[in-house]
Formats: C-alpha cells, structure tokens, sequence
C-alpha cells in the first residue's frame, strides 16, 4: 500500500468508496486546519467531508450526514 492516503474513502462498507485496509491501517483527517475525529466520508480533490448530523437516522437507521466544504488533508496514522 501506498504512503498517501487514497482521494476519496467511506467508512461504510456498501460504499463504493470503501477501502478495507485503509481503515485497518488507520486513516486521519485534518478539516481547515482542526483535526476531525468524526467524518464518515470525504473527498480531497472535491473538497469536503461527511458528518453525522447529531443523533438523527434516516429510514434505514443509518445517520443521517451534513457536508462540509473546505481544505481536507487526510493522512495516516504512524504505527506506534
């Protein structure tokens, strides 16, 4: 696997966008400049992120989610 976190990853796994061993090896998210430990999906080349909006769920009781635009810098995180 690559040193550089791929574009665009979900952390659900119906998505496309979805990449086990990018989550296993533990990705983070800086969102304008302010660490993020809450992001359900995001895009760099688009610029945005996916969170949860509060406690409420859709029909399918999956959460339901605001984006965000601005500058999104993912990376991953050092084995300690």
């Amino acid at each position: 696997m690559s040193d550089t976190p791929p574009d665009r990853l979900s952390n659900d796994p119906r998505s496309p966008h979805y990449d086990a061993a990018a989550m296993n090896r533990g990705i983070g998210i800086r969102f304008n400049g302010t660490e993020r430990r809450d992001v359900e999906e995001y895009c760099v080349s688009e610029g945005w992120i996916r969170v949860a909006a509060g406690r409420a769920l859709d029909r399918r009781g999956q959460p339901l989610t605001v984006k965000l635009r601005g500058t999104v810098e993912p990376y991953f995180h050092l084995d300690a």
